[in-house]
């Protein structure tokens, strides 16, 4: 089968840090560690596994970063390689295990892409403690070698598939997942919103784990799929206050505003009048950049995670304000922690998913999602900009790569074309 995959060596490392900045052909073009090429398509490791069809996949932000080499390098150990690409996944059942009851062929499937203790072949005691609790977005055996065998060999190191040597992501046109992956959409969502349901659900999970949300008002920084998902969940969730949206682009703040924010400013000058109508008072230091007291979000989501992001949610946020990083936020040099303890600030970070606590019962992230798509009709599909075949995928990363240039926001490959 054909399939878009990404190998990580030490040249490749050397020459994408040098040149990155000067040609794209080092970071996914002919001189770089992604190609498109034949791979091939295992056999269901087991009785409850599941063969699918992918119809399509996200780039997502996390994919540009690794395939620069501007992600930390402190999660390489969680990850093997080379691996196909792709973790923003709709697919289709085409063939399942003896032993699979949670979907049927034919069936269109969100996938959770994180290897679980589960997926990984460890049961019972051999469990780790997040992926017992339902959090195996944390799951603390992602970094060994697991049980399951797939072509041949036992299940290599990783957190998820994607980024992982044995199990395919969803830049190919065929892959295989175990049926705890895997989520059932209703007919009525369609193709572009179910694609988005991975990223979505990663807002959802932050949403529902900053509850009780308080008073607000709430800023949320960034403009991707990420923040945009997280206004709406957190509408969705039951947040009431006013929320405001740092948004760059004006296509952006458009869909913003129709999830949910009640309203929208730009980096720099409109954000800092924002912060001012909440009471802040600006001071100016000696050297540096000014300051504030008084006023203050109470509640900030960075979904950004850079370093102009994570300084402007630290003096922007109230006293005992709380910043949620959702923005893979990595190293950053000289940052200033001073308002951490001045203000006595909490910050909580998430990532991917997990078992919710929602309306008496629990349920997956994927599950609650799903359920809120359905009851609000949010048009989060407009999220979806551009569309490629794999055979383009190198104009696919250059269109979400080179954001401000191309006005994209969600990219997709899709590999039933081209």
């Amino acid at each position: 089968m054909r399939a878009v995959t990404f190998d990580v060596t030490v040249p490749g490392y050397v020459l994408g840090k040098a040149l990155g900045g000067v040609t794209e052909s080092v970071l996914f073009g002919g001189m770089s560690g992604v190609r498109l090429r034949d791979v091939a398509e295992p056999e269901l490791p087991g009785r409850d596994w599941v063969r699918l069809e992918v119809l399509s996949c996200g780039v997502c932000g996390s994919d540009l970063g690794n395939i620069t080499f501007k992600s930390s390098p402190a999660m390489e150990p969680f990850g093997s390689f080379p691996a196909v690409l792709g973790h923003e996944i709709l697919a289709r059942v085409v063939e399942v295990g003896p032993d699979v009851r949670r979907v049927e062929r034919g069936q269109r499937v969100a996938v959770d892409p994180v290897l679980s203790c589960t997926v990984r072949g460890f049961a019972g005691t051999e469990r780790c403690r997040s992926c017992g609790d339902g959090l195996h977005g944390t799951c603390e055996r992602s970094g060994d070698e697991g049980t399951t065998v797939v072509a041949g060999r036992r299940l290599r190191r990783g957190l998820t598939i994607g980024y992982q040597a044995d199990l395919a992501g969803g830049w190919g046109e065929r892959m295989v997942a175990h049926e705890s992956q895997l989520f059932p959409l209703d007919d009525r969502i369609s193709d572009r919103t179910g694609v988005l349901m991975e990223p979505i659900a990663v807002g959802m999970h932050a949403a529902l784990g900053m509850r009780p949300f308080g008073q607000g008002p709430a800023l949320v920084i960034g403009s991707g799929p990420i923040a945009l998902g997280t206004i709406w969940a957190l509408r969705a969730a039951g947040y009431e206050g006013e929320l405001i949206a740092q948004i760059k682009r004006g296509h952006e703040a458009d869909i913003a505003r129709s999830l949910g924010a009640s309203d929208v400013v730009s980096p720099g000058d409109e954000a800092r009048q924002a912060l001012v109508e909440t009471g802040a008072q600006a001071y100016m230091p000696i050297i540096g950049d000014e300051v504030y007291s008084g006023g203050g979000f109470p509640l900030i989501f960075d979904c950004v995670g850079s370093a102009e992001t994570v300084k402007q949610a630290l003096r922007y946020s109230s006293p005992r304000g709380r910043i949620v990083m959702l923005g893979c936020a990595a190293e950053i040099r000289k940052l200033d922690l001073t308002f951490v303890w001045a203000r006595e600030l909490q910050i909580k970070g998430f990532v991917c998913y997990g078992r919710e606590e929602w309306r008496g019962e629990r349920r997956h992230t994927f599950e609650v999602t799903q359920q809120m798509l359905l009851e609000t009709g949010a048009p989060v599909e407009r999220m979806v900009t551009h569309v490629y075949p794999l055979s383009h995928y190198r104009e696919a990363l250059s269109t979400a790569y080179n954001r401000r240039r191309t006005g994209s926001i969600k990219v997709l490959l899709d590999p039933k074309v081209g």
